[in-house]
């Protein structure tokens, strides 16, 4: 499995141009793949890639060992996912990616019940709002919300997210109901600035079409929680995904403003690389999630 392990590491080097990247990839760190390539060079008794502070490139014979051995790995890859497809046994490492706050909230207790069903299936889970390049960065799936715009991965619908205008009781009594977007200029609203445009936030017209409303306030947080938090406590208005707002708007904390104006929803998606070969454990993965998210979503249920 040595020899595997640099074999890989070789191909990903070369794949994607630099040690970082391909330890990124394999989850290893920078010096560790530097030896792993150093070791099959010493193996074989060549020079594999020629080395500068600038850049790196394969020898010779570096790019003829290359594209067989990635040809072998490839070939090798389908015949373990197609073993343990036949097996019936979901088993090995699934790497995913989340956002932050739907991970924490949402998904966490998803992935501790299938962590009970599948046992032989170890769970390496990160959160992070930054958009993960699944195949550089080595993850299996991803969660995300918005329309997928990376035609490499193949996405599967999981359910609705939307987007609430909330704020308190005690706020409203004091400055008033909006009663359509542009009322909004007159009040205090929460900024999230995850949002790719924070400072306009989009409605429903009359019409069905979209419509941007400018809006400004002192404050501002790069968390839907803490956005929420504000409103409940009666400092504004927050725009805040439903699965963050949908417990506190059941349980009077906050209210739900202007939702015949509100906007249309996103779209939650599990995302996996495209491929001849799916794994079966990225298969019950997927099909685990679609299940469990299905219809209306608990979050948005009751109000």
């Amino acid at each position: 499995m040595e020899r595997l392990d640099c074999d890989r590491m070789l191909v990903a080097v070369l794949d994607l141009g630099s040690f970082a990247a391909a330890a990124r990839r394999l989850g290893t760190s920078s010096g560790q793949a530097s030896k792993l390539v150093s070791r099959l060079e010493a193996d074989l008794g060549v020079q594999l890639i020629k080395r500068t502070t600038r850049a790196l490139a394969p020898t010779e014979v570096g790019a003829a060992y290359y594209h067989r051995v990635k040809a072998l790995l490839e070939e090798f890859d389908a015949l373990d996912a197609a073993i343990r497809n036949a097996s019936g046994t979901p088993a090995g490492t699934l790497r995913i990616t989340a956002p932050m706050s739907f991970g924490s909230i949402q998904l966490t207790p998803a992935l501790l019940d299938f962590a009970r069903a599948y046992p032989e299936i170890r769970l390496d889970v990160g959160f992070t709002d930054r958009v993960v390049d699944l195949v550089e960065e080595g993850y299996d799936a991803a969660v995300r919300i918005g329309t997928p715009v990376d035609s490499s991965l193949v996405a599967r619908k999981l359910c609705e997210a939307r987007v609430v205008l909330v704020a308190s009781p005690s706020y409203l009594a004091a400055r008033g109901v909006p009663a359509r977007p542009q009322d909004l200029a007159d009040h205090d609203c929460i900024i999230d600035t995850n949002f790719r445009d924070p400072h306009n936030w989009r409605f429903r017209n009359p019409a069905g079409g979209a419509v941007d409303i400018a809006i400004a306030g002192r404050l501002r947080f790069s968390s839907g929680e803490a956005c929420l938090a504000a409103a409940a406590a009666g400092l504004g208005i927050a725009n805040v995904p439903s699965f963050i707002a949908g417990p506190h708007i059941r349980a009077g904390d906050v209210r739900r403003l202007l939702a015949a104006s509100e906007a249309a929803p996103h779209g939650l998606f599990a995302l996996y690389p495209s491929g001849r070969h799916l794994a079966l454990k990225v298969r019950v993965l997927v099909d685990f999630l679609v299940e469990r998210f299905r219809g209306e979503p608990a979050w948005d249920e009751g109000w």
